[in-house]
C-alpha cells in the first residue's frame, strides 16, 4: 500500500471514529432533541441536497470566502515582502499591521455594514481584512528567515539585488506564504460565518441563524458539518499546494 492510499485510509478511519463518537454521545451520554445522532442529521442533509439549498448555501458562503480571500492575500503578499525586504517600509508599515491585526474582523461586522451595507461587499470586505494581515506577517518572516549563505552565494556570483530577490529570497519565501494563507483560510471560515448570521440573505451563516430561530436542530448540524467538511478540503488543498510548489524549498517536507 503507498503513502497515498494509507493516508486516504486514516482519514476515512478517523471520519469513521469521529461518528461513532457523535452516535454513541447522542443516544447514550446525551440523549436530547437538541442533540441528535449523525444518521437523522445525514437524511436531513440529503433532503437539503435534494432540493438544492444545501448546495446554494455552501456555494454562497465559498464564493464570499475565495474573493476575500484572493483579495486579501494579493494585498499581503507584496505588503510582507516589502516589509520583509526593505527596513524603512518595515518602519513604516509594522505599526499598521500590528495595531489592525489586534482588532478582530468580529469587531469590524458593523463598520463593513455601515460601510458597504448587508452585500456582497461587506463580506468579501471581511474577508479579506482577516486574511491580509496573517499573510503579511507569515510573508515578511519567511523574507527574514532566508538564509545568509543563500544570499552572499548568489552575490558571489554576480548577481544583482533584484536577482537575488527573484531568484534567491522569493522562492525561500514561497513555504512561509503558503502557510501563512493556510493559516488565514482557517480565519476565513470564523468570519464568514460570523458575518452571515449578522447581516445576510443566504449563506452558511444565515443557515445557522435560521435553524436556531425555528429551532432546526438538524439543520444547524447539517451546517456545522458542512462548514467542517469545506475547512477540510481546503486545508489538505494548501497542504498539497505546499508540497507541490514549496517542498524542494523546505527540507522538514
Amino acid at each position: 500500500m503507498n503513502g497515498r492510499a494509507a493516508t486516504a485510509l486514516g482519514y476515512l478511519a478517523g471520519f469513521a471514529l469521529l461518528f461513532i463518537v457523535w452516535h454513541v454521545a447522542a443516544t447514550l451520554l446525551v440523549r436530547s432533541a437538541l442533540f441528535p445522532p449523525p444518521w437523522p442529521v445525514l437524511e436531513r442533509a440529503v433532503a437539503l441536497v435534494e432540493d438544492g439549498i444545501l448546495q446554494e448555501q455552501v456555494a454562497a458562503s465559498l464564493r464570499r470566502i475565495l474573493q476575500g480571500f484572493a483579495i486579501g492575500s494579493a494585498i499581503g503578499v507584496p505588503l510582507g515582502l516589502a516589509i520583509g525586504s526593505f527596513r524603512l517600509v518595515r518602519v513604516l508599515l509594522e505599526p499598521w499591521t500590528e495595531f489592525f491585526r489586534f482588532i478582530p474582523a468580529v469587531a469590524m461586522i458593523t463598520v463593513s455594514v455601515i460601510w458597504f451595507g448587508i452585500g456582497e461587499e461587506s463580506k468579501v470586505f471581511l474577508i479579506a481584512y482577516t486574511t491580509v494581515f496573517v499573510v503579511v506577517i507569515a510573508t515578511a518572516a519567511g523574507v527574514g528567515a532566508v538564509a545568509r549563505d543563500k544570499v552572499r552565494a548568489a552575490q558571489c556570483l554576480g548577481a544583482s539585488r533584484a536577482q537575488v530577490f527573484a531568484l534567491v529570497a522569493l522562492p525561500a519565501t514561497v513555504p512561509h506564504i503558503l502557510t501563512g494563507m493556510r493559516l488565514a483560510m482557517a480565519n476565513s471560515f470564523v468570519t464568514i460565518v460570523a458575518a452571515e448570521l449578522v447581516a445576510s440573505n443566504d449563506g452558511l451563516g444565515k443557515m445557522l441563524w435560521d435553524a436556531r430561530l425555528f429551532m432546526q436542530v438538524e439543520d444547524v448540524f447539517v451546517a456545522l458539518v458542512a462548514l467542517g467538511a469545506l475547512g477540510f478540503l481546503s486545508d489538505r488543498a494548501f497542504r498539497l499546494a505546499i508540497r507541490a510548489f514549496a517542498g524542494r524549498f523546505n527540507p522538514t517536507m
